[in-house]
């Protein structure tokens, strides 16, 4: 399907890492089976961690297999480390997305290294996928965390994150995402970083991931969008949030973005009603969180047409 924007789903696992109910396995494969059907290319599945530090991926290997078998995504895994690609990679997943924080002190609370090993390991694991045949058709993304701000350090300058950027374009990764993981992006700071971030990066795949923390998650999109970003994150009714950042409310609301980025004409390939039956999943299964978003409580403005693609009007 011809697409203007890339919405990669990561309730799966963004939006489930911090929910106390460990969810069965398949409930976790109806969800993502039922986002593939309404249109979803790409869904952050599971995490490669271990069950002890985060029990609700202890099925990752056996959510990993039951995606891998559902057509027409690609399936993506966070890796914190070394230990976690092997994992990955083992599995045979579409795309490992390896994790790694701008702001030292959030690196070394989030997985307990400095910032220069965990750029190390990133090293070893582009090395071991190209040096292994079997794993050479695996992509290989790197989240930035904290790219926006930190509620451990403060302010962030740009210019760290730009030369954060830099160091892991120079190892050969094939994606990078800017992450706002603890929701103190705005709007100006933004389009700042995306406009020299998407000239630094060239033709590589740039991918913005906000929160929704501090209410500017859509806004901060949009930003991004207007600098000439085309792939996001998103997590089903808002599910997520970072343990380091108090008060969090998660990642920004697949729905509603869907909703945006088809009100300014571009094709996102989501069927929006259909998301709705997916989000029934979800409640059902977890009927103790708050669930937000809000364009399919309020519903589709009357007369609403999805986007036609402009790559096939072009």
């Amino acid at each position: 399907m011809e697409r203007d924007v890339i919405v990669r789903e990561v309730g799966p696992r963004d939006g489930l890492q911090l929910v106390a109910t460990v969810l069965p396995t398949a409930t976790k494969l109806a969800w993502i089976r039922a986002e593939a059907a309404a249109g979803v290319s790409e869904i952050e599945v599971c995490s490669f961690v271990p069950p002890k530090v985060v029990p609700q991926f202890g099925d990752a290997k056996d959510v990993a297999a039951g995606a891998l078998a559902i057509p027409n995504i690609l399936v993506t895994a966070l890796v914190p480390n070394i230990k976690g690609a092997e994992l990955g990679f083992a599995a045979g997943v579409h795309k490992l997305n390896y994790v790694l924080s701008v702001s030292q002190t959030h690196n070394q609370k989030n997985v307990r290294r400095t910032r220069e090993q965990s750029l190390a390991d990133l090293a070893e694991i582009v090395r071991l996928r190209n040096s292994e045949p079997r794993y050479e058709n695996v992509l290989i993304g790197c989240g930035l965390s904290t790219s926006f701000g930190c509620s451990l350090e403060g302010h962030v300058p740009a210019r760290e994150t730009l030369s954060v950027m830099e160091q892991v374009l120079a190892l050969g990764v094939d994606e990078i995402t800017l992450a706002d993981t603890v929701g103190y992006g705005a709007p100006g700071q933004v389009r700042e970083i995306f406009k020299a971030a998407l000239q630094l990066a060239g033709g590589l795949p740039l991918v913005a991931h906000f929160h929704d923390t501090r209410g500017l998650g859509l806004a901060n999109a949009h930003a991004a969008l207007e600098e000439g970003c085309r792939r996001f994150d998103a997590s089903l009714a808002g599910l997520g949030g970072c343990p380091f950042a108090p008060g969090a409310t998660g990642n920004i609301v697949t729905e509603d973005l869907i909703f945006l980025l088809e009100a300014e004409g571009l094709k996102t390939g989501i069927d929006l009603p259909a998301l709705g039956e997916v989000r029934a999943i979800v409640e059902q299964a977890l009927p103790g969180e708050a669930m937000h978003g809000t364009i399919l409580k309020a519903g589709l403005p009357k007369g609403f047409v999805a986007a036609t693609p402009r790559l096939a009007a072009e």
